[in-house]
């Protein structure tokens, strides 16, 4: 699919096209979702720059994600998706810089994406770019306010997370099970890491769009806004970092509290052991049914043998609770 936006009316304006249409030649930004083999051999005509695959998009080495070819600079981040889900997942998007047009290529839904079109499509709204640079860098800054937004709020459920577990430590809560607690904080250690790599590519696109490489060169306004963007994206690396220290120290944590909450468990069982045992010896002596036991024969011999293994089971527990062991 290709959605093409052009600037109309003071606003970045959706341009309905037939599908096997041409590209009209006012379109500044051409969004790739899932495109197919047509759909890429269109924009490669109409733009006269290669699309990469989707193949290529997911290599991981520099050399595959931030290079220049035809005159057209090329970068691809990972972006996050679904964070407000259970499974919040990484995607690849490549960012295609050329004179004409600035070309972006997905295989998912971004949320960024549909909140910068929303907001740059809005008339007598906020000013919307006019150039393809101008898209790509409301583009990056769109995802650089999303993960910071994402961030802010992953802090303030750690901060839930830290008073819950904390709390439980000082009360007999502890005992109960932690299954809960411990998936929400590496569901957070989760996300906080895919926003950290995210974070790592976003840099590594600045700073090489900033360069200039095999003579294609940003303009003076593109570079006036990208060094606040790297400083952004420096600070926002180093909060997720603290985070991430923190969901680290509560797992710790954690663990901890489940460890004491198992030597209780096991003390418990070893104390019940200790108190049945002098009771046990006792039933044990007189079940032997030897001829000469004096026992045997008293007629208050039966409740004397129950009242002498009940004091041999209490004095144990009440021995263990003066020594402070209980």
């Amino acid at each position: 699919m290709i959605h093409a936006y052009a600037l109309r009316d003071g606003a970045l304006q959706l341009v309905e096209r037939q599908p096997d249409g041409p590209i009209p030649a006012d379109v500044i930004w051409l969004d790739l979702v899932s495109p197919s083999p047509d759909e890429d051999r269109l924009v490669e005509a109409s733009v006269r720059a290669s699309v990469p695959t989707r193949e290529e998009m997911v290599e991981i080495e520099p050399s595959s994600r931030l290079y220049v070819e035809d005159g057209a600079r090329y970068m691809t981040a990972s972006l996050l998706c679904r964070t407000d889900s259970d499974l919040p997942t990484l995607t690849a998007v490549s960012f295609i810089l050329t004179a004409r047009a600035l070309v972006t290529v997905r295989y998912d839904e971004p949320r960024s994406f549909s909140l910068f079109a929303a907001r740059a499509c809005k008339v007598n709204g906020q000013a919307a770019p006019r150039t393809p640079e101008g898209v790509l860098m409301g583009l990056f800054d769109t995802v650089v306010d999303r993960i910071a937004d994402m961030l802010e709020t992953v802090g303030a459920e750690i901060d839930d997370l830290s008073r819950t577990v904390f709390d439980r430590a000082g009360s007999q809560a502890y005992r109960k099970p932690y299954q809960k607690l411990l998936k929400d904080i590496g569901r957070k250690g989760d996300l906080l890491s895919k926003a950290r790599e995210s974070l790592v590519t976003l840099q590594r696109a600045t700073l090489y769009l900033a360069a200039e490489i095999e003579g294609v060169k940003p303009t003076k306004e593109t570079k006036a806004l990208l060094r606040p963007m790297q400083r952004d994206v420096t600070s926002l690396m180093e909060h997720a970092d603290f985070l991430a220290n923190k969901v680290t120290f509560l797992l710790d944590a954690m663990l901890g509290l489940v460890s004491l909450a198992q030597n209780d468990i096991v003390k418990l069982f070893s104390v019940m052991a200790v108190v049945f045992l002098p009771p046990t010896l006792v039933a044990s002596i007189y079940g032997m049914n030897f001829e000469a036991m004096p026992e045997l024969a008293w007629s208050f011999g039966y409740p004397y043998a129950l009242v002498l293994m009940l004091v041999s089971a209490v004095l144990p527990y009440l021995f263990f609770k003066w020594r402070g062991w209980l």
